[in-house]
């Protein structure tokens, strides 16, 4: 009998603990979301009862003329500019503190993630004192400016990872050939970074989409977004609603990771 450490590897990756596993995460990661599909059409799911008595499609037909549609087109609008304005400031960002040497740049990295790495309750409070002083406090310009907040953090560290990785010879190479830094930035960074910023995007735009905490603490329930509007109708018992906004909620990350992982596709089928 061979060592574990000897054993082959195509024998330790077909073994049938590793089915189990896959099969265990597959049922763990599907029948949360099969569960809320029930209850979004269950006419009435009471225990011990293992379906629901009865279909119908009264609370997705709900959806365009209530509450749920409202809040999904706020939150939709609202994660379109905060993904719009996060892309914008980190983007310099990330260059500038691809730049800097040695501790200087982990120090201003670690300053750019504090607030991706600081509670959303503790980030909510300060940005609410700032939100008072500068007077959107429960407005939607004071909750879209909470969001973008730690969006910046994220997106800036992306950007950090992708200036790191890549030469900037095609830069100073437009620089010799006498263009200007506008059209450095327009005619050739940012042309060649498509895809980075559209997955920086997609990041920010879910950062928004999904965010409770800041919505809470700045907003003051000035702007219903849909967490909101489904963590109320959860509380109020509203299970048929809630389960439509719960599945509502996952469709952008569900569109993203699609969008992304054919864009990694075409990517490794261009030819080298």
């Amino acid at each position: 009998m061979m060592p574990p450490a000897l054993v082959p590897q195509s024998r330790v990756l077909t073994s049938p603990w590793r089915a189990m596993a896959i099969a265990a995460l597959a049922i763990s990661t599907v029948l949360p979301f099969v569960i809320l599909l029930l209850q979004s059409f269950g006419e009435s799911w009471r225990w011990p009862d293992v379906l629901p008595s009865g279909l119908t499609g009264s609370a997705w037909r709900a959806v365009a003329g209530g509450s749920l549609g409202r809040a999904a087109v706020n939150s939709a609008a609202l994660g379109v500019a905060t993904a719009v304005a996060a892309v914008c400031v980190a983007l310099p960002v990330g260059r500038s503190l691809a730049q800097l040497q040695g501790a200087w740049r982990h120090v201003a990295a670690a300053l750019v993630f504090l607030p991706v790495a600081a509670p959303p309750i503790a980030l909510g409070a300060g940005l609410q004192i700032v939100t008072l002083w500068l007077g959107i406090a429960s407005t939607s310009v004071g909750v879209w400016f909470s969001h973008t907040v730690p969006a910046i953090g994220y997106v800036s560290l992306l950007f950090l990872g992708v200036f790191t990785s890549r030469g900037t010879e095609a830069e100073e190479a437009a620089r010799t050939l006498g263009a200007s830094t506008w059209h450095t930035w327009t005619m050739v960074v940012i042309p060649s970074l498509r895809a980075p910023i559209t997955e920086a995007l997609a990041i920010a735009f879910l950062i928004s989409w999904t965010q409770v905490a800041l919505t809470l603490v700045v907003g003051g329930g000035a702007l219903r977004t849909l967490p909101l509007e489904v963590l109320t109708l959860v509380r109020a018992g509203q299970d048929r609603p809630a389960a439509v906004g719960a599945l509502l909620l996952i469709v952008p990350a569900i569109a993203a990771l699609a969008a992304l992982r054919l864009g990694a596709r075409r990517t490794d089928a261009l030819p080298t």
